[in-house]
């Protein structure tokens, strides 16, 4: 084994990379390895950005417990993290008289749940709150801790601040197998070698079950993904007040019509369970569907308005509850088993995956605490991670002083976002570095505007290769065989003559 570690947490989504932030106050070291080319860029990439407030989980299980008990977290961390985080509360729309009774069920078992600040708002208040919404409205149930978020923002965060504060991120490191020595995990094997541990974290989200299995944990259980397709409308042409669910089926939330942080209303998602982890193509039925689902809740929308669709896998699993008396049949898994030393064992952190992460890790912590772990805090810890300029949120003074310290944030790459060279090049040379075009993507919003790249393709393309010092033909998408061009232009004009 090349190197040994306190800690290695196996997957790079938003439980990991929350998990990542909070242990790294303690004098340990750690090591993430995530198998895509970027954090957070399956299921914590593509989901709806919600923090829910905690009405919907089954009272008692699990789920409940983590999503209640990270509500509270998340004002202190998004000040903390500098990510986009607006408590804006929630709507659950009743549409006709027969869906009324669901709204109190749901209060109360918020209410069983300790969800605080709901109340049930009249079809008429619900009518002038949302002069889109469906005037069939009968009434609606208000959280007002419900909240928005950039969920990728919030994953690259906790990853940076933990980089910060020591902790090693290995990207493009796929898991292969543990290595056990009498009946205790002592190291991992990647693809790119072994590592030894003391402890591993399976953080694995979508392939958490293959992880659990190589260490012999609950061979019964079983990850499902369960695909959610989306639609996003043209800010410029469409925009909501704020978040509206339809009453929930038992399968999922329902789809939904929401604004999010970055001013584009999101339509969706679907829930269809496939076999495939990685299958993450939209289809005309699916989309349809969402396009449905959205007019029960906003009539008006049109496919007009639509300028991008994309789709994500949740990690549904098969764990039941552990709560006596509680019939709940996909409950998370955030344990140590008795089977097997030097394991955390974390499964089907499905939604509200995100918005019980804090808790989650914080729970990880008390659990390595239980099982005799001696956390020593560091002196130096630093909770902040700074936040690097954002060209078009910045007045026009704010605009000048940062265009004098670095000239590069006066040169606009991408003018649907306003996304500036500087920014870019920021991320680049980041402590999670953005070495693709989706990566620069996710970190600043460009290309996601009307144009969707048209524009700044080219450009960022040029800049990549540039500041990662590889050939134009090199930089990629997103990873693998993503590459963009085949050769310079000039080569094959010599080739035709």
């Amino acid at each position: 084994m090349s190197e040994t570690y306190d800690i290695i947490i196996i997957g790079g989504g938003v439980v990991g990379c929350m998990t990542a932030r909070f242990l790294s106050r303690y004098k340990l070291s750690i090591l993430l390895i995530e198998k895509e080319i970027d954090i957070g860029s399956v299921t914590s990439a593509a989901n709806t950005a919600l923090v829910h407030p905690g009405y919907d989980p089954v009272s008692g299980s699990l789920k409940a417990k983590m999503n209640v008990a990270a509500v509270p977290l998340w004002l202190n961390l998004s000040e903390e993290l500098n990510f986009a985080y607006e408590r804006c509360g929630d709507f659950v729309v009743a549409i006709g008289q027969e869906e009324l009774p669901q709204l109190d069920e749901l209060v109360e078992r918020g209410k069983r749940n300790g969800v605080t600040g709901m109340s049930i708002v009249s079809g008429d208040e619900m009518r002038k709150r949302e002069p889109l919404i469906n005037p069939a409205v009968s009434g609606a149930l208000f959280a007002e801790t419900g909240a928005m978020c950039d969920p990728f923002g919030v994953t690259l965060a906790a990853a940076e601040n933990a980089v910060m504060n020591g902790v090693t991120i290995l990207r493009d490191t796929a898991f292969e197998d543990f290595i056990i020595q009498n009946k205790r995990i002592v190291g991992v094997k990647t693809n790119r070698g072994a590592f030894g541990c003391r402890w591993a974290i399976n953080a694995a989200g979508l392939y958490s079950d293959v992880v659990m299995h190589k260490a012999g944990v609950r061979p019964e259980f079983k990850i499902t993904p369960r695909k959610g397709e989306y639609l996003i409308l043209d800010r410029a042409d469409f925009e909501l007040q704020s978040v509206y669910f339809p009453v929930p089926t038992e399968i999922s939330k329902g789809i939904m019509a929401t604004n999010s942080v970055h001013g584009n209303t999101i339509l969706g998602p679907t829930a269809h369970d496939q076999d495939d982890k990685e299958d993450k193509t939209n289809s005309e039925s699916g989309l349809q569907e969402v396009l449905e689902g959205g007019r029960k809740l906003i009539p008006c929308v049109d496919p007009r308005h639509v300028i991008a669709v994309f789709a994500g896998l949740r990690a549904a699993g098969n764990a039941p509850c552990e709560t006596p008396g509680v019939d709940y049949g996909h409950d998370f898994i955030v344990e140590i088993p008795a089977t097997i030393q030097g394991l955390v064992n974390l499964g089907g952190i499905e939604s509200p995956g995100l918005s019980s992460s804090p808790a989650i890790a914080l729970r990880v912590i008390d659990l390595l605490k239980d099982a005799g772990e001696k956390l020593v805090e560091k002196s130096d810890w630093n909770p902040i991670r700074p936040a690097r300029p954002r060209f078009r949120h910045m007045t026009h003074a704010q605009r000048q002083a940062v265009i004098e310290k670095d000239e590069r944030y006066g040169r606009v790459v991408c003018r649907c976002e306003n996304v500036t060279e500087g920014e870019i090049v920021a991320e680049i040379h980041s402590p999670v570095p953005a070495t693709t075009y989706d990566a620069i993507k996710r970190r600043t919003w460009l290309g996601t505007g009307r144009c969707q790249g048209g524009f700044d393709l080219p450009r960022v393309t040029h800049i990549l290769a540039r500041e990662l010092g590889i050939s134009e033909t090199a930089v990629s998408k997103k990873g693998g065989d993503s590459t963009f061009l085949l050769r310079p232009t000039k080569q094959a004009e010599d080739d035709h003559d």
